[in-house]
């Protein structure tokens, strides 16, 4: 993650043509890099590129989860705390896991949350909330329609004439 960076679509990062590297970096971690992405790609985050902060995942082991933090030229470990949410200064967020279903994948996650744990929603998770959202409204509209209605034939009933 780059932040104060013009938006747009890129196929790559040249950090000479964008005149900046990496705020954030979070790595997936396979079988096959691990060792890598442990050892001497986090020294090149460190030493080199100088990466704020440096988080790694294993999807297929969720517990092997750490973050780092650039402190006087080197990384030190992020405390996850009692909760295990290891927080994220740059972004004011926690990386924590989340146990559910994401593009029809049930699994565990890492999400984004507040500092309370409260997940980040996805576009799709903000976009069934606006839904909700605007259901409820029209069934208060609804009902607050249906009141006005029920008052003014109680006003024409009170109002008419008898027997008229």
């Amino acid at each position: 993650m780059v932040l104060d960076v013009p938006p747009g679509e890129r196929k790559s990062w040249v950090i000479w043509e964008e005149g900046k590297g990496p705020d954030v970096v979070i790595e997936l971690l396979s079988e096959k890099t691990a060792a890598q992405d442990k050892g001497r790609k986090k020294q090149l985050y460190q030493n080199q590129l100088r990466v704020g902060e440096y988080f790694w995942f294993d999807p297929f082991n969720p517990q092997d989860l750490a973050g780092f933090g650039l402190l006087g030229g080197a990384y030190q470990p992020i405390d996850a705390g009692a909760q295990g949410h290891l927080p994220n200064q740059v972004l004011g967020l926690v990386l924590r896991h989340w146990q559910g279903a994401y593009a029809g994948i049930s699994t565990v996650w890492l999400r984004w949350a507040f500092d309370d744990g409260a997940l980040l929603p996805t576009s799709e998770e903000t976009e069934a909330l606006e839904q909700q959202r605007a259901e409820a409204e029209k069934q208060r509209a609804d009902a607050a329609e249906a009141e006005l209605a029920r008052l003014r034939a109680l006003l024409a009933a009170r109002d008419s004439p008898p027997g008229g």
